[in-house]
């Protein structure tokens, strides 16, 4: 059914008359008569009676007009849903309990009248974000940019936002649970037990390298009862640690006794970036960027390690290479 015949339609019964419709809507009589023929012969039956001081609905077009107001309400809603600034803005966080879901509330609270969609896309790296971005699904992501052998598709652009230092994480009867600070070098040969660690994605090729590069055993064998089966098992533990990072939101039990230590010499960091698209037009996107460029990027006073591939937001303090 053509909404503009429909809309023609739905003026003219407003207005009462052919002539007023017409001016009404910026168009000839002549195109208005056209349009509601053209609705009447779709429809099967006379909408208008011509009377000598306008027209007249006719029992169907009396029927008929109610559902053709809500054809048009419908299809605006249907445009509003889609259309810049009226939508709500869609960001992809890799977890909801992570330290840039955390980032994205306090975007929420200091900019409580713009509507966002917060989505999980998980077992992607920055490429399958990406694509994402490209094909309308996601306005945003925040991913760690990028993996080896992987570039960012034309027209998606990307910003660091935030370096997150990791703490290793233990029970009360670990080796290093009264240490106040852990080297990675330190950690050679001890157990990480890390069981999200999912082979593909890019915190597990983090890891990787992370491992690779200080000689540590990361355990990603599973199976996965999520953080509190994890917290369960350090806090037993003697001999088990895994890696968090200081703006992990986590409760535990008192009893549990856990045990945060700050890595040091270099302190590892995980880089955040913001991917979106150049040709994004959505007005809460910008705001979004602007308020994560006002925020403290992480930079420490220390040196600190991150991949040789991942792109930050100064310059980098790896350690040096042999």
């Amino acid at each position: 059914m053509d909404l503009i015949a429909v809309r023609t339609f739905v003026a003219v019964a407003e207005a009462g008359q052919f002539q007023v419709a017409a001016a009404e809507l910026a168009i000839t009589q002549q195109a208005v008569s056209k349009r509601v023929a053209a609705l009447e012969r779709d429809l099967g039956v006379p909408l208008f009676t011509r009377t000598p001081r306008g027209s007249r609905l006719t029992i169907d077009g009396q029927a008929f007009l109610p559902h053709a107001r809500a054809l048009l309400a419908a299809a605006e809603r249907a445009a509003a849903s889609v259309r810049p600034g009226r939508r709500p803005l869609r960001v992809d966080v890799i977890g909801r309990r992570l330290s840039m879901a955390g980032v994205l509330r306090d975007f929420h609270r200091a900019h409580p009248e713009i509507d966002l969609d917060v989505v999980t896309l998980f077992h992607v790296d920055a490429d399958a974000a990406a694509t994402a971005i490209r094909s309308g699904a996601i306005d945003a992501s925040f991913r760690c940019v990028t993996m080896p052998g992987s570039t960012l598709p034309d027209g998606v652009e990307a910003t660091p936002v935030f370096d997150e230092p990791l703490h290793l994480f233990t029970g009360p009867a670990h080796q290093f649970a009264k240490a106040r600070a852990v080297t990675p070098a330190q950690l050679s040969g001890h157990r990480i037990w890390m069981p999200g660690n999912v082979p593909g994605t890019e915190w597990s090729a983090y890891y990787d390298a992370l491992a690779a590069e200080f000689g540590l055993a990361i355990d990603a064998i599973g199976p996965d009862f999520g953080v509190e089966g994890l917290l369960d098992t350090i806090a037993e533990s003697s001999t088990i640690a895994t890696f968090l990072s200081e703006q992990t939101p986590l409760v535990w039990p008192a009893v549990h006794d856990l045990r945060r230590i700050p890595l040091r010499d270099p302190t590892p960091v995980y880089p955040h970036s913001l991917l979106w698209h150049a040709d994004n037009p959505h007005p809460a996107l910008t705001v979004l960027r602007a308020y994560l460029a006002s925020r403290p990027s992480g930079r420490l006073d220390t040196e600190v390690w991150t991949p040789a591939w991942a792109l930050r937001s100064h310059p980098r303090g790896e350690r040096a290479r042999p």
